[in-house]
């Protein structure tokens, strides 16, 4: 095949170098537009506050000036001009989207009366059944400054109502903003909050009550009928566990599973099996593209006479679908079948169904719909798998000597085992970074697992999908449970061994964008240049273990608890208040005890002492808790202390030392403090870190 190379003359010494790499992605440039667009929706994220309009306006006007460039600059230049304009579109977008979802937040803490709509159930991390509602009404509180949708965790005795989509219902509870990180750099659940238009979460420990039915004939309670019904149904076939897991990967729905059940798959790094994204929707729609193409070519009428493998594509992608609505399209399953959706509409239009160029289509159109996918785990940990499949089976392929040494009857377990492996080495670094945690057998607990999800549960799901109107879908289910048995058996022997769990330590929020830049690029750019994706990779991984030294002082944001490091590890103020600032604090610190073990280590204080001291990496540090602490703060206030009340004290001039109360840490946020060699103390805020953002703003 002919190259059409850019002219470079005039060129010399490094940028003619460049320019001719420049010149062998001709034909493969397409690969580049999602990374110019992820590239710009992350720098849109990392800035410190919202551009100004102007600001917005100039960035249009230089994105129209690079494409009117592109037109007259020689064609060497060209595809740089054009990553330019997508690395500005990619902010544009972003800054779009958050405006098209803007709503209003909650500023404070509200108790009384709540009513609204039901229009999601799911589970807390506690289990405890959790309600989002819409067509929000707020006692007291007027329809402008009413949050568009609240969250509200049930507690209490409960049982007054059958939760549905569309039920509206009434209740007391407690309401509070979005929690702000619980430390400077920390994971900000008030950004993903905002893009669910989520403008307050609480509880409620009083009965929820039925205020007006659910529309009957609803599309959404009509589907969510029928995915409890087949839930009920699953679990009464397969009892225990085993029903409970069926019935998640089926339906979304993981209330059937028990925490310690939870607990060992999560260790064992299988617990990805129940979350219906890429895997199950692939194996899904991939099996029934198979079985509708088999199913024609035993009639050899049909088989030459219409296209089956475009009508097996259109089968698969009504499976898909069906499958999306019945998992209750979570964002993880919408992003699922929109790949998958890719890939078969290529099949469609006569294309490649699995490559390179599917992917990039699928990751433009999920960052063109939802912008804020790109910071978040389940993208970066779905992106990551595919892109490496797909490059290690082009390979693969190529090396045809190597496969056909292989028995064709053994090919699709190595396949599926090969999957296994090359996902699992993909998505580790995503994993580590965003939970603090890395599973050190998980490769081995997903090699011995992930192959019956293909090989036996999804082909018995389907089986059992297809016998259900006739009453015998027992027959696909039974296929599936010795399956689901060994699975969980893998996932209780695995997390049991020692040292199952290696604790991560917080890597900076450069290292991982450096490495998934360095591992695109790796796969996408041809020529010698593809070893500058593998120095990003390896700068990023040095960069992460030199990571480990963590902020010495860590205070919560309402000065309820305080961490300080020490010789055996973070000592922590309190043994049960503050615990989920607590629990981020020691998943960051790769530290896998309790806040209890943290407490301990305080040396035997008495929980019930108003007056904590904590002395570690040169600090001196006391936290008073309410007003008995604070009776005693002329006497510890002395120059060189760190003193944390956690009630506000009346008056000034308390003494030497630096004070720091619930006043300056509601305009500040959480804090972080290090002492440096110098003996100068660095002070970083969440207000800070945050940045003056839609979804900050306090």
């Amino acid at each position: 095949m002919h190259l059409l190379t850019f002219p470079v003359s005039g060129l010399a010494g490094p940028w003619s170098f460049v320019f001719r790499a420049i010149a062998l992605q001709r034909g493969h440039l397409f690969l580049f537009v999602p990374v110019c667009l992820a590239v710009g929706i992350g720098g849109y994220f990392a800035l410190p506050r919202d551009p100004a309009a102007g600001e917005w306006v100039a960035l249009a006007v230089v994105a129209v000036a690079l494409c009117t460039a592109v037109r007259v600059v020689p064609e060497d230049i060209a595809p740089v001009l054009l990553g330019a304009v997508f690395v500005a579109a990619g902010m544009g977008l972003a800054g779009v989207r958050v405006h098209l979802v803007s709503a209003p937040v909650l500023t404070y803490r509200y108790y009384g009366a709540i009513e609204g709509r039901i229009v999601k159930i799911d589970r807390s991390a506690s289990d405890a059944l959790r309600l989002t509602l819409d067509k929000v009404i707020l006692e007291g509180v007027e329809g402008a400054q009413t949050p568009a949708r609240v969250r509200v965790s049930l507690h209490g005795q409960q049982g007054y109502i059958d939760p549905v989509p569309g039920l509206r219902v009434m209740l007391t509870g407690h309401l509070s903003p979005p929690p702000a990180p619980s430390e400077p750099g920390g994971f900000d659940f008030r950004r993903l909050a905002w893009f669910e238009k989520l403008g307050a979460v609480g509880y409620t420990r009083s009965p929820v009550l039925t205020r007006a039915p659910a529309i009957e004939g609803a599309a959404g309670l009509r589907i969510h009928r029928l995915r409890m019904q087949i839930s009920g149904a699953v679990q009464d076939r397969l009892p225990g566990d085993a029903g409970g897991f069926a019935s998640a990967i089926l339906t979304g729905d993981r209330a059937g599973i028990s925490q310690p059940r939870m607990e060992e798959l999560r260790r064992s790094n299988l617990a990805h099996l129940l979350a219906i994204s890429g895997l199950h929707m692939g194996l899904l729609t991939g099996f029934i593209f198979g079985l509708l193409r088999l199913l024609m070519a035993l009639v050899p009428w049909v088989a030459l006479r219409v296209p089956t493998r475009k009508l097996a594509a259109l089968g698969a992608l009504g499976a898909g679908a069906f499958y999306l609505a019945l998992s209750g399209g979570n964002v993880a399953t919408e992003r699922a079948f929109i790949m998958v959706a890719v890939m078969f509409c290529a099949i469609l239009l006569d294309r490649r169904a699995i490559s390179l160029r599917s992917v990039a289509m699928a990751a433009i159109v999920i960052l063109a719909l939802r912008p804020e996918a790109l910071v978040q785990a389940g993208f970066q940990m779905s992106f990551a798998a595919t892109v490496a499949l797909v490059a290690v089976f082009r390979v693969l392929s190529a090396e045809r000597e190597w496969r056909r040494s292989i028995p064709r009857w053994v090919w699709p377990v190595v396949s599926v085992i090969i999957c296994s492996m090359v996902a699992g080495i993909a998505t580790a670094p995503v994993s580590a970074a965003s939970f603090n945690r890395l599973a050190e057998y998980g490769l081995i607990a997903n090699l011995a697992a992930v192959p019956l999800m293909g090989v036996v549960i999804m082909p018995a799901a389907v089986l059992a999908a297809v016998l259900a109107p006739f009453g015998l879908e027992w027959i696909g289910l039974r296929v599936m449970e010795p399956a689901i048995l060994w699975i969980l058996r893998v996932a209780e022997t695995v997390s049991g061994f020692d040292g199952a769990v290696m604790p991560v330590v917080q890597p900076a929020a450069w290292v991982l964008p450096l490495m998934a830049l360095g591992g695109v690029w790796m796969v996408i750019w041809r020529g010698r240049g593809a070893w500058l994706g593998g120095g990003a990779v390896a700068l990023a991984l040095l960069g992460w273990a030199q990571a480990s030294e963590r902020p010495h002082l860590l205070i919560a944001q309402d000065g309820a608890v305080v961490g300080l490091m020490g010789q055996q590890g973070r000592m922590v103020s309190r043994d049960r208040a503050g615990s989920f600032a607590v629990q981020s604090w020691l998943q960051a610190d790769g530290d896998m005890d309790t806040q209890a073990d943290a407490f301990a280590r305080t040396g035997g204080t008495d929980p019930r002492n108003p007056v904590v001291p904590l002395r570690g990496n040169g600090l001196d540090v006391v936290h008073l808790l309410g007003q008995r602490g604070l009776d005693t703060l002329p006497d510890l206030c002395i120059a060189g202390r760190i003193v944390v009340t956690s009630a506000q004290p009346e008056g000034a001039g308390h003494g030497a030392c630096q004070l720091i109360t619930p006043r300056d840490l509601r305009a500040s946020g959480a804090m972080a403090m290090t002492l440096h060699d110098d003996g100068t103390v660095v002070v970083h805020t969440v207000a800070k870190t945050s940045g003056q953002r839609k979804w900050s703003y306090q």
